[in-house]
């Protein structure tokens, strides 16, 4: 589905894509990595959108630039708003749906249904000027889907939208998936990835850094330094045991019988913790990693790929 071989772009002397060679098949996969990774100028390789300025990059077998039956197979949602304030959401559509080639009346009916199953039919006729921002990412994933292509390419998808959005864009782009479609989407935040597709690829400093399952992914934070929320009904008596057991460095105590623990053996914690609670008779309400935990991993890879580790 999608190949590159030593791909690398270069703005003057800053680089956006350093020396990436991947080949994936048919599937769905997700893009990781933080703001200013690289993500966006990977994806505008991928859609032909940017020449690589060393290496090459195929897609379903062909060079996308300028590549009117590859881009026709394709179906991009780019981070950036590039909608038109005095026309509705509905003419909008139905224009990239006629440059794809559909006849007017067939493009105001695919553009119709696909805003309708994004959630925009009470809006699509509305200038798209008096959109708020979640409904303008709504109609940018209705243009991408409309002429059903054989690939997605999301940068973001869900930025802007309210917690019911992304529920809404995530059981679409399931069903997509579950439709045995192409999909690769861009995202700062695992969680948000990990609902649509087990697949990563990880990307920081314009290099990919790391692929895997959402399965390995979670291996890799547990096997380095990070820190864990624990929400109990007994926050003195779990630090006590962290304390005796040797896998706290350090704890800070919350309001609501919550701490926090700084480990440099998360996978310990999280293996011995069950039996720890079991003999106490301790509850445990909720326990999650802090959001500093995949920056963790990006610096942990960043430190293997430059020798340090």
């Amino acid at each position: 589905m999608i190949a590159l071989r030593r791909a690398t772009k270069l703005y003057g002397t800053v680089i956006g894509v350093n020396d990436v060679t991947l080949s994936l098949a048919q599937g769905a996969y997700g893009l990781i990595g933080p703001n200013g990774s690289g993500k966006s100028t990977l994806l505008n390789l991928m859609t032909g959108q940017l020449r690589p300025t060393l290496g090459e990059v195929r897609i379903f077998g062909e060079n996308p630039c300028n590549n009117p039956h590859v881009l026709r197979r394709l179906g991009v949602c780019p981070e950036q708003d590039s909608v038109y304030p005095d026309v509705s959401g509905l003419e909008w559509v139905s224009y990239l749906l006629q440059l794809h080639g559909f006849g007017r009346r067939a493009a105001r009916q695919r553009a119709a249904d696909s805003l309708e199953r994004l959630g925009m039919a009470p809006a699509m006729r509305r200038r798209m000027g008096s959109y708020s921002r979640g409904m303008r990412q709504r109609a940018k994933l209705a243009a991408a889907m409309a002429h059903d292509p054989e690939l997605l390419i999301l940068d973001e998808p869900l930025n802007g939208l309210d917690p019911v959005g992304r529920h809404e864009v995530t059981v679409q782009l399931q069903e997509w998936i579950r439709q045995g479609r192409g999909l690769v989407l861009a995202s700062h935040i695992l969680h948000e990835v990990e609902a649509v597709t087990q697949s990563f690829l990880l990307i920081c400093g314009g290099r990919l850094l790391a692929s895997g399952s959402a399965e390995e992914v979670h291996t890799l934070l547990a096997e380095l330094p990070n820190e864990i929320h624990i929400r109990t009904n007994d926050a003195a008596a779990v630090a006590r045991r962290l304390v005796e057991e040797g896998v706290a460095d350090s704890i800070r105590f919350g309001g609501n019988e919550s701490l926090t623990v700084a480990t440099r053996n998360p996978a310990v914690l999280y293996t011995r913790l069950p039996q720890w609670l079991e003999e106490s008779h301790i509850q445990v309400h909720e326990l999650r990693s802090t959001d500093e935990s995949l920056h963790a991993l990006f610096s942990a890879l960043m430190r293997i790929h430059r020798g340090n580790a």
